[in-house]
């Protein structure tokens, strides 16, 4: 059997057990299994078993994934968050859109701090999702502003997929938390700058709100700052400690459950039972993700011995094309993964076919990488398998149709494009403050 067709029938049965419905982890690791039978080597499974201890059981940058999600799981239980957003709530209330925004700027830091999607959409669902449409906000814009910036935190260092990304790159973690800070803040900023546009052109989507609690400005500023020390530690202690070259990314991500551990203490909030829940919710999370990285490793390594990776580089260097038509199709094959896949199989799928031959057009490997990160925003927000769509449809009143928050993401997945168009006419976004901090 040839490479190729063994590379068309690896694919096959990928597309084939996922639409099946089966888990992600299980579709590659049984694809692996059944592609090396199908190539007539299923001796190639002992390599593959040996390659999963080198480069997953072995690799310790992965231990920072458990130590970031126990993190987030903490600053959730500290309360810090919604604090920040009552005060702010309060102080925009009388602004069009004002909810929106606070939505939007909080969204921010807690990407900068959990980088977990499930957790940051779930906890501004429950803090702004019935607010705003009681206050009289559009169904599609509440919508559309929660779940995309819910999803800034695989962006937005600390990013549990950059430290995949790196993992599987000759890129280091901090140069991707450098590269990806920019680009990252600007998204959000953008999705505010959306909010104001709606309030501006349809105030009616984003009304102005009297407050139902009279307190002077002077008192919520002062109660926003105080809630937004123990957090801005959070950020200085992980990614000051990081960027500095003092701790290694493994390092940081202990000291940020450390630092989010004596936060939930000093708050007063620390409950043996919370504590146990954190820590069953942190496995839960964890298995799962490395689960995927075991499946994607063995289908991978099947895909290389067989000379199936070979073959699909093969095709793509002997497409005629101009270096950017290359790279906007390999961005392009992302957004359309994303539709169907999480981006941990995004990655890990992609990143052995298309990181060599961007190498070899001599291409920042930093700027495609986040590019991609980038793209990869949108793998929470397409349909017919965006997880921010499931979120939200089970946070929203049953009023709120799911065409409603399908069409309230649209314009944000425009504005994901708009800002890969931006990194692309201008790499420095991306390559600037990895300079300035890296080389000497």
């Amino acid at each position: 059997m040839t490479p190729e067709l063994i590379a068309l029938c690896m694919f096959g049965l990928l597309l084939s057990g996922l639409f099946m419905g089966h888990p992600l982890a299980f579709v590659l690791g049984g694809t692996a299994v059944l592609g090396a039978v199908i190539a007539g080597k299923p001796m190639v499974l002992g390599i593959v078993i040996n390659r999963i201890f080198g480069d997953v059981l072995e690799n310790f940058t992965l231990i920072a994934i458990p130590l970031f999600v126990l993190m987030a799981r903490f600053l959730s239980d500290s309360g810090v968050t919604d604090r920040m957003f009552e005060a702010l709530r309060l102080l925009l209330s009388n602004v069009r859109g004002g909810l929106a925004l606070a939505v939007v700027f909080i969204s921010i830091l807690l990407a900068a701090t959990t980088g977990i999607i499930g957790a940051s959409i779930t906890v501004m669902g429950v803090m702004a999702l019935r607010p705003m449409l009681q206050y009289g906000y559009s169904a599609t814009l509440t919508t559309g502003v929660i779940a995309a910036s819910g999803c800034l935190g695989i962006l937005i260092p600390p990013s549990i997929m950059l430290i995949l990304m790196a993992s599987y790159s000759p890129l280091t973690v901090g140069e991707l938390f450098a590269g990806s800070m920019i680009p990252g803040i600007l998204l959000g900023l953008l999705y505010a700058a959306w909010v104001v546009v709606v309030a501006i052109f349809d105030p009616k989507s984003a009304p102005a709100v009297e407050p139902d609690e009279k307190i002077e400005r002077s008192a919520l500023f002062k109660m926003l700052a105080a809630e937004a020390v123990p957090p801005l530690v959070l950020i200085l202690g992980i990614l000051g400690s990081l960027l500095a070259g003092i701790a290694t990314a493994t390092e940081a991500s202990a000291i940020g459950a450390f630092l989010a551990l004596t936060i939930v203490i000093l708050r007063g909030k620390f409950e043996w039972k919370t504590f146990y829940s954190a820590l069953l919710e942190t496995g839960r999370t964890s298995a799962m993700i490395l689960f995927i990285v075991i499946g994607a490793t063995a289908f991978t390594g099947v895909f290389n011995i067989t000379g199936g990776l070979r073959a699909t580089q093969a095709i793509i260097r002997g497409l005629e094309m101009e270096p950017w038509m290359l790279l906007t199709m390999m961005l392009f094959i992302v957004f359309i993964l994303g539709a169907f896949l999480d981006w941990t199989g995004i990655v890990l799928l992609s990143f052995p076919i298309f990181l060599p031959i961007v190498q070899e057009m001599n291409v920042s490997l930093l700027w495609f990488v986040v590019l991609m990160a980038l793209v990869l925003q949108t793998s929470f927000l397409t349909p017919p398998f965006g997880y921010a769509l499931f979120y939200l449809r089970a946070l929203a009143p049953k009023e709120v149709r799911t065409g409603q928050i399908i069409k309230g993401v649209l314009p944000f997945i425009g504005l994901i494009v708009a800002m890969c168009l931006t990194v692309a006419a201008f790499p420095q976004l991306v390559l600037w403050l990895p300079e300035v901090l890296y080389t000497k």
